[in-house]
């Protein structure tokens, strides 16, 4: 009897690699969104019973999910094991370890990776996290890999800032299994004792790393000649990346199957020509079987030299895969190979799901195989220059939600960087590399030279397209239906001649575009206050306007939070230019992202009381007032210019329809009983808590002239100041006022609407089970 079509399709999928290795990743995939890991048994029972059923093809999809959801729970829970105690966090610990992973420069010091083999708390054995990150500040500390030292720390639970839209810390430190972070202790000096030889492949990436800095001499170009040696990318710098990102080619710099089948290329014709050069090795060992050892070996040394990153896995399967068919004389088609890697990527490692670089690796070479399936056999230029449109089409919802910008002119940029770096540069570099193992440093020097010249020439190229106008396209973080939606279009839009109606596919694309996010109704406001550990800023939101108050801190030349944490929100947020940035005052964490967001959007007006600071800055000024969409914004204090310090912030409160808000920034008693005298009308439903809740601000008349129902501290995760003071927790908590902070909540959305005030944490509403309790 014939089969319903739909239990045909899914028994036909049962006995299918490809719908296996799917069926697998979704397993994976639906434990990652949780916010607590599941107990093994919920796995396991279905797992056995499905076991039983396993010669019915329908019902082995549900087994290989089910596996899935199995491994990646395994597997993060002995990881979860592993976590710090929290009595031992911010203690001074005695450890002994290894460096084991590359060092990464610091403004004021170094940061590097260490594997823990004993650790000590006041003279007793203690157990701590097997792999922790340290930074080195202010102090001379060369770590070597393979280094064993022992040293005194202080360390704490891994945390990070969590905000929509913006990097998931915690969750990268996770991914790559560290459970703890801290600093090296100034008062004890590190004592080296040894060096270890097991991390061989460590110490050679970073003497290969070295050697190319020293041969090109701080050449801009420098830090992407060792990317594509040994993958470390952790001297490219921002200025860099952004130029990679606006030409679409920040693919390049990752050591993926382009780099590992040349590598496994060159290997496998150099060996099979060497082999069959005697003439009478071929009668033991054909020259093809030779070739493919040959270059099998070399790709595992090569992709052990880039740290094994995740594009390195994918390609290096792949070709475990491909060159198996030439030893064992078997054929497969390409995309079983793509399951087989996928399988074997995530049985290595699951957690490699959490990894942009996952997504975008196998996605590009899964889009290439599809619309490249089933077409007559055309020219390779032709072919060349399909690759790099379907490829921008492909990957561009992919794009949207991962960076809320795709690059117009990436296909051309590719077209012109593909060649360059695989022909010339990424060649040159690798005989630059064998030289360093082989040959005296002058040839290596000049092989390294050579390779930097031409990614000079070619990053002038980039840099001309990157500066193109009209070449960006930067919008909201798409909503998930969406980029479900758009996936389909892309994918039918790319179908082999043939299919039906492919024009369709571009109609499905277009609510990737057209969807905004939701927004505030007119008399509404929205405010963020984001999670920028011991600083401030928020975001201001009402129906057409968008006012930014304090951008966080800047903490070194490359990295403060305007650029890391405001930036991204907005561009969550879908918003495309800033009509007031206000400036509360001049001191770091509360200004020291302001260049950066500045930068980033147009802003129509900025108030400070440090307008000096700013091109066309405002003095705030107590009595400025406006509305926009119905809600009132009022500037509260200074009351004139003479006042200097935290006593000369900027108070704003912003009253809706439904609700007002009062962010007082940095004020202390004296701004505070200031207020007060002025007869002003402080009187707020939300009160952001002066000074991060320090004991020099909240006193008791000024608590219950503002009268909140809520107060939002933000401070630091086990910062050093201790915010907020405990005297002041338990006025706030007297007067039954309910506190939040933003190390416990992330960011704190407070919305004034028509249905109430609602108020959410970022890190509790999208809580994943790894984030730090």
């Amino acid at each position: 009897m014939n089969k319903p079509p739909a239990i045909a399709a899914l028994s036909r999928a049962g006995t299918d690699i490809r719908a296996h290795a799917l069926a697998f990743l979704c397993g994976v995939l639906l434990v990652q969104s949780l916010p607590a890991l599941p107990s093994l048994w919920w796995s396991v029972l279905p797992f056995v019973l499905l076991c039983l059923a396993y010669r019915y093809p329908v019902t082995r999809l549900a087994l290989f999910f089910l596996a899935g959801v199995f491994w990646i729970t395994l597997r993060s829970g002995l990881i979860l094991e592993h976590s710090l105690p929290k009595e031992l966090e911010g203690q001074d610990l005695l450890i002994e370890g290894t460096v084991a992973g590359l060092s990464k420069d610091l403004e004021r010091g170094v940061s590097f990776e260490f594997d823990v083999s004993r650790a000590e708390f006041s003279g007793r054995a203690v157990v701590i996290p097997g792999k922790i990150r340290l930074n080195v500040h202010d102090f001379a500390f060369a770590p070597r890999i393979g280094d064993t030292w022992r040293m005194q720390v202080r360390l704490k639970r891994p945390h990070g800032f969590q905000n929509p839209g913006g990097f998931d810390y915690e969750a990268y430190l996770f991914q790559q299994r560290i459970r703890a972070t801290g600093y090296v202790r100034k008062d004890y000096t590190p004592q080296r004792i040894a060096s270890e030889p097991s991390y061989l492949i460590g110490r050679m990436r970073q003497q290969l790393g070295e050697r190319i800095h020293a041969a090109l001499a701080g050449a801009p170009v420098a830090g992407m000649i060792v990317a594509f040696a040994n993958g470390d990318q952790s001297t490219i710098s921002d200025e860099q990346w952004e130029v990679l990102r606006r030409t679409g080619t920040t693919h390049l710099i990752a050591i993926s199957g382009m780099n590992i089948g040349l590598v496994a290329g060159i290997a496998f014709f150099l060996a099979r020509w060497l082999w069959s050069w005697p003439g009478y090795t071929v009668l033991r060992l054909p020259s093809q079987k030779a070739g493919a050892l040959a270059g099998l070996l070399a790709a595992l040394f090569y992709a052990a030299l880039a740290g094994f990153a995740i594009p390195a896995q994918r390609a290096l399967i792949m070709l475990v895969v491909v060159l198996g068919t030439l030893l064992f004389s078997r054929s497969t088609r390409p995309s079983y190979v793509l399951a087989a890697a996928l399988f074997a990527v995530l049985i290595y490692d699951p957690l490699a799901v959490m990894a942009m670089g996952f997504w975008l690796s196998f996605a590009s070479v899964a889009i290439i195989l599809f619309t490249l399936r089933g077409r007559v056999r055309e020219s390779k230029w032709r072919q060349w220059n399909r690759i790099q449109w379907v490829i921008a089409i492909g990957l561009l919802p992919l794009l949207l939600v991962m960076f809320q910008q795709t690059s117009l002119s990436g296909p051309l940029a590719n077209m012109l960087a593909i060649p360059v770096i695989e022909i010339l540069v990424i060649p040159l570099t690798l005989m630059g590399a064998l030289c360093v193992l082989i040959f005296p440093d002058a040839l290596a020097g000049a092989l390294f030279q050579i390779a930097g010249w031409v990614m000079a020439q070619l990053w002038s190229a980039l840099e001309f397209l990157s500066r193109l106008p009209h070449t960006q396209w930067i919008q909201h973080t798409p909503l998930t239906w969406t980029v479900a939606v758009a996936a389909l279009g892309a994918a039918w839009l790319l179908a082999p001649r043939g299919f039906p109606a492919r024009w369709v596919g571009a109609v499905w694309l277009l609510p990737l575009f057209l969807v905004r996010p939701p927004a505030p109704a007119p008399g509404e406001a929205w405010v963020t206050l984001l999670d920028v550990d011991q600083a401030l800023a928020a975001v201001v939101q009402t129906a057409r306007h968008v006012l930014v108050f304090d951008t966080g801190m800047r903490y070194s030349a490359s990295f403060d939070t305007g650029r890391a944490v405001v930036a991204p929100y907005l561009r969550y947020r879908g918003v495309s230019h800033i009509d007031t940035l206000l400036i509360s005052h001049g001191d770091n964490d509360h200004i020291g992202g302001a260049a950066s967001v500045l930068a980033a959007f147009p802003v129509e007006r900025v108030l400070s009381s440090v307008p000096e600071r700013f091109q066309s800055g405002q003095h705030c000024l107590a009595g400025q007032v406006w509305q926009w969409d119905d809600v009132e914004f009022q500037i509260l204090h200074p009351a004139g210019t003479g006042a200097i310090g935290n006593n000369a912030n900027c108070v704003l409160k912003i009253t809706s329809r439904h609700g007002s808000i009062l962010l007082p920034a940095d004020i202390e008693a004296k701004a505070e009983r200031a207020l007060l005298e002025s007869g002003a009308n402080l009187r707020a439903d939300v009160l952001v808590a002066p000074h991060h809740g320090s004991k020099t601000s909240s006193t008791e008349d000024f608590i219950d002239a503002v009268k909140p129902r809520y107060t939002l501290i933000p401070a630091g995760y086990r910062s050093r100041y201790r915010h907020p003071h405990p005297s002041v927790v338990q006025r706030y908590q007297a007067r039954g006022i309910h506190l939040l902070d933003t190390p416990a909540q992330g960011a704190i959305e407070i919305q004034f609407t028509a249905n109430g005030t609602h108020i959410s944490g970022y890190r509790n509403s999208h809580r994943r089970y790894w984030f730090n309790p």
